[in-house]
């Protein structure tokens, strides 16, 4: 059950917001009336919010970080360890198997020890390894420690997860990921900058350089300013066999399943995109590098921007359920229309109809990712990190599978990119029709 607002107080006085719903049906809060002058209690809650808020941001932007800053090094990785190109995108593979295996082993360990102690070993650990990658020998050495890289990073993502949740319910919760989303969906549109711009001034052994002193100063700061979110009361005493009795009790709620397999699939159709893409725009519609970076940079704005709209003015107006809903309904008609126009129902099609398609899946995005991280995390304030945990693995893994069917039929088409959108697209409103069964819950709704 969601602790009281009393309890809140007295274990999170520097964090807990001023404010939250509950998590199961009850009455409409009645909102506080505005006040001329902010009390001294208020002003510093409020100052803690956001500082909680932009370390959670660089918690979740330190992946994607992690990620996107290397890909411009990936032809000088090539040449500098004299290893083919197919065994240095492993250096990518292993990053990422990595942020999504990490995910099933900190998310139920921050249910038992707390958020803190998981976390500041997690981020140790990828300061350590970040700092080995910028030294390594050779590609196996490289391969290993990007694994290890990405184990420890998963910290940042699942922790992150869990202490909104500790902090924030209902329609409180779903502002905060949709501003989170705000904060960490332009670390993939600089990261390949930043990484271009060390390029510019040294090797690629820079890029974990900087990596490395981005980790540095993140763990400092959650050291001083992320303090302890999860009371010992409600913390797990079990093991390994009491995480997994958690996580299948997790999968066993019908309703919990359905919103993270429907944000996973949501999830793969945005990996989907960004595997694709560089292909579809540059080698198929003949686009520029330039004009491929200004299209990538225009769709990530839009999904922010849809995200804040979410965050800002539908969420406590309209339901997340049917937020969600919307935004899934514009994803598989976006996908759709990808279809037809890649498949020459329309005919010979240009670059710019298919770059509104593309605009338009990756803006409703900030519909669906927000909404289903809220509502599957909405059921479970018991195994907050065991919860965030499966949202996050189920997503990266799910995506990791989509990523590569991209490409199956060549590189003289895209329709493999619009049928692996469009079908992951009607599994998640599958899933959410199906599973979630917003209208049998209506009473429930947040």
């Amino acid at each position: 059950m969601p602790e009281s607002d009393q309890t809140k107080q007295e274990h999170m006085p520097q964090v807990a917001p001023v404010s939250a719903s509950p998590a199961v049906p009850a009455p409409e809060p009645v909102p506080e009336p505005a006040s001329a002058s902010a009390s001294a209690p208020v002003v510093a809650a409020r100052r803690a919010g956001l500082l909680v808020t932009l370390v959670l941001g660089g918690l979740t932007a330190l992946p994607p970080l992690s990620m996107d800053m290397y890909l411009p090094a990936l032809p000088a990785v090539t040449d500098s360890l004299h290893a083919p190109a197919a065994t240095v995108q492993l250096t990518l593979t292993a990053c990422l198997a990595g942020m999504a295996l990490g995910q099933l082993v900190v998310g139920p360990m921050s249910d038992k020890w707390g958020r803190r102690r998981p976390l500041l070993v997690g981020m140790i650990v990828y300061v350590a390894a970040t700092a080995i990658c910028a030294l390594a020998p050779g590609i196996e050495l490289l391969i290993g420690f990007r694994l290890l890289q990405g184990l420890a990073g998963a910290a940042g993502i699942v922790i992150a997860r869990a202490v909104v949740r500790d902090l924030y319910d209902g329609v409180e919760m779903a502002r905060f990921f949709s501003t989170l989303m705000l904060i960490s969906g332009v670390a993939p549109i600089i990261a390949p900058l930043i990484g271009g711009q060390v390029l510019r001034v040294t090797d690629w052994r820079g890029i974990f350089v900087v990596l490395t002193a981005v980790g540095l100063l993140l763990t400092l700061v959650v050291l001083k300013w992320l303090h302890e979110t999860l009371p010992e009361e409600k913390r797990h005493s079990g093991g390994v066999g009491e995480a997994l009795r958690t996580m299948r009790g997790l999968l066993a709620d019908r309703v919990f399943t359905g919103y993270t397999l429907a944000g996973g699939l949501a999830f793969a159709a945005l990996f989907a995109y960004i595997s694709a893409s560089p292909f579809v725009v540059q080698e198929i519609y003949g686009a520029s590098p330039q004009t491929f970076s200004l299209l990538f940079g225009l769709n990530s704005i839009g999904l922010i921007t849809v995200g804040q709209i979410n965050g800002k003015l539908l969420v406590g107006r309209v339901s997340l359920d049917k937020a969600l809903g919307i935004g899934l309904a514009v994803i598989t008609l976006a996908a759709t229309a990808l279809l037809l126009m890649t498949s020459g129902v329309f005919g010979r099609v240009g670059l710019a109809p298919v770059a509104a398609g593309l605009f338009v899946l990756m803006s409703a995005m900030g519909l669906a990712m927000p909404n289903t991280n809220a509502l599957a995390l909405t059921r479970t304030p018991h195994a907050a990190g065991s919860a965030s945990a499966l949202i996050g693995t189920s997503a990266f893994l799910i995506g990791a599978v989509a990523s590569p069917l991209v490409g199956i039929a060549g590189e003289a088409t895209a329709v493999p990119m619009a049928v692996v959108q469009l079908t992951c697209a009607l599994g998640s409103v599958g899933c959410f029709l199906g599973l979630c069964r917003p209208w049998q819950r209506r009473g429930e709704a947040v």
